[in-house]
Formats: structure tokens, C-alpha cells, sequence
């Protein structure tokens, strides 16, 4: 196998408990994100690695392929850690479970980075900001790289500085900001390496996992898509995505 999606699903959230089950149309909120993945073209297997049994029962009702893991694992990492482990495969694909928008080549682009460059390891999205409330909203990641598109760093707060480049009251950013889209693609000996690093100090004070791959040295590949997404963290969040599917 060459690529393999993985989409990590877990049922507690400290601000949604059971998000990913959470009704969107008719559909449970895994399901949207499951059927999109499955018009991606790069991918050679899709597998849902949750965590409990309410969502190894929804998965099923909707015919995908789904793994039950261990409830201990810190992060996603560690979950698909585990189910790729006896797997097979070059490529490994984090596609979050709280992403109903996602389009499928978000997915090509991020896998399509390694395959047709053996240097790079890992990578993930970044996209444009053009609203100010999104630059210095704390729940959106930001996201600055270097001259061959490899991450410099990725923050919670509004990075480059803009202070002394922006109207706060103007609603419409100049170019040059740009937020992360945490969808990532890792070879699997990658993974492992990922999984085994200890906890940055970075990450630790941003509560965002890649800065431990920058703080030990290693790169991610940063590619700009022109596609959008809403992650849903909070139940505002999952209005926003139905407001939007409806339209």
C-alpha cells in the first residue's frame, strides 16, 4: 500500500463531549468527514481508528472500516500509531475527525508533497487569511514558513506581528497571513519518529503537537490550498458547519 488515510476519532472533548457523532443534516458529523476522504484519489485504504464503542456502532451503520484502540492515548498521533503499526504502507494520512468541510484535495495535496519529494516527511495545509477576526482569534492556529514553504512556526497568537502593518478596525487583511489547516501526511517511519519525541517546551505553551517536530530539528512542508475548512471545536462551531452544508 502507498497511502493510507487515518482518520483518529475520539469520543471526550473538554468543550464537546461526542463531537464527532454530533447530527448534521441527517448524517453523524464522522460520516461527512468519512465520505469525503473517500473521493480522494491518492488514497489506497481509509480506516476510522476510535476509541469507543458508540462510534464503532455509528461507523459500521454507514459501512466504513473502523478499528476500536486503546482509550489511553494522549493525542491522534498515538491512536494511528497503533492501528498503522501492522500496516503495510509508505504514507500515513491524519485527516481529522472534526473537519465536515474537508475537501478531497486538501488530502491529494498533503500526500501528493511526499510522494514527489522522497526528502520531505512531513506535511500539512495553510490557507490564506483575509478576516482580521481570524488572525487574532486564539483557536485558530497561524502559520509563517520559509522561502521553500517549510514551517519557521506555527502560533495561537497573530504571527507575523501586524501591528505596525494593519486597521484593526478594517475588517480586510493585506496578503502574507496565513492559518493552518491541521490535516497532516507523514511517511510511516516518521510517524514513529513523531511518536516517540518527548514533549516540546514550545509545545507545551501553544498546546499545538507540530512544534515538537520544529524543536527537534526536523521539517514540515507547508502547502497553501485554496480550499477552506470549519473545525469544529464547539457546538457554535457545528451551527456554522450546518449553516454552511446547507447552503
Amino acid at each position: 500500500m502507498e497511502v493510507l488515510g487515518v482518520i483518529p476519532a475520539r469520543y471526550g472533548s473538554s468543550r464537546f463531549a461526542g463531537k464527532v457523532l454530533a447530527d448534521i443534516l441527517g448524517k453523524p458529523m464522522i460520516q461527512w468527514v468519512y465520505e469525503a476522504a473517500s473521493k480522494v484519489k491518492l488514497l489506497d485504504g481509509l480506516i476510522i481508528a476510535c476509541d469507543d464503542e458508540r462510534i464503532l456502532r455509528a461507523v459500521k451503520n454507514f459501512g466504513a472500516k473502523a478499528v476500536l484502540t486503546s482509550k489511553d492515548h494522549a493525542c491522534g498521533t498515538d491512536r494511528i500509531a497503533e492501528v498503522v503499526n501492522p500496516i503495510d504502507t509508505k504514507i500515513v494520512v491524519n485527516i481529522q475527525a472534526d473537519e465536515p468541510c474537508l475537501h478531497p484535495a486538501m488530502v491529494d495535496s498533503v500526500a501528493r508533497a511526499l510522494l514527489d519529494n522522497k526528502n520531505v516527511a512531513m506535511s500539512t495545509l495553510r490557507k490564506e487569511i483575509s478576516n482580521i477576526e481570524e488572525l487574532y482569534d486564539p483557536n485558530i492556529v497561524k502559520v509563517v514558513v520559509d522561502k521553500d514553504d517549510f514551517a519557521l512556526y506555527f502560533s495561537r497568537s497573530a504571527i507575523p506581528s501586524p501591528q505596525r502593518q494593519i486597521d484593526r478596525s478594517n475588517p480586510i487583511l493585506p496578503k502574507g497571513f496565513f492559518k493552518h489547516i491541521g490535516l497532516y501526511a507523514y511517511t510511516k517511519d516518521f510517524l514513529f519518529t513523531f511518536k516517540n519525541l518527548p514533549a516540546s517546551p514550545l509545545e507545551k505553551v501553544e498546546c499545538l503537537e507540530q512544534l515538537r517536530v520544529l524543536e527537534n530539528g526536523y521539517k514540515i512542508k507547508v502547502i497553501e490550498t485554496d480550499f477552506d475548512t470549519i473545525g469544529v471545536d464547539t457546538p457554535e462551531d457545528l451551527t456554522k458547519v450546518k449553516n454552511k452544508l446547507s447552503a
